[in-house]
């Protein structure tokens, strides 16, 4: 038993929900370096996850859905960008052009820092092997063609497809 164990390549499953800039970093970011380590990767995405699926990557951040994230300054003296902005969700929601500003910001503090953009890990990750599978359901669902989306799409499927895959992999996450 031991013998298949130390044989057996560890697998991750990850179901993907969410479709903007800040929730696209977890999935790409731990799919990428499971492949990287040799794991077996599949992502299902569905719902507004598909969008990152979509040849056209036009994300945002979403400051209302996480109360949590700080707000840093990608320029200015380092007294300045060393400031954690938290900006309550109320003021957030009157201020027009919010998102659109928390969004520039998020992607110049990205560049600043040398972090790979979320299309670069799409690709790192494909280049990995990771199998990117799309929920058909919800394709149909909100009107969109399979055209929209990049070409590496491994498949169109119901959650009763992937979830086998998920029941048997080592580790399978919901984001």
């Amino acid at each position: 038993m031991q013998k298949h164990e130390d044989s057996k390549t560890p697998s991750l499953a990850i179901v993907v929900t969410k479709g903007s800039l800040d929730w696209a970093y977890p999935p790409f970011i731990l799919a990428s370096t499971a492949a990287a380590l040799g794991w077996e990767v599949e992502l299902f995405f569905t719902f507004y996850g598909l969008s990152l699926l979509k040849e056209d990557l036009d994300l945002t951040i979403t400051p209302m859905g996480n109360t949590a994230m700080p707000m840093k300054m990608p320029f200015g003296p380092n007294w300045f960008q060393d400031i954690n902005w938290n900006i309550p969700n109320a003021m957030a929601t009157n201020m027009p052009g919010f998102e659109k500003m928390a969004t520039s910001l998020m992607k110049q503090t990205i560049k600043n820092n040398g972090v790979a953009s979320i299309s670069e890990l799409r690709e790192l990750s494909l280049e990995a092997g990771v199998k990117m599978v799309a929920c058909q359901m919800t394709v149909e669902l909100f009107g969109w063609d399979t055209d929209e989306f990049i070409p590496e799409v491994a498949d169109w499927v119901g959650a009763a497809s992937f979830l086998p895959t998920a029941q048997k992999s080592d580790v399978t996450l919901f984001i």
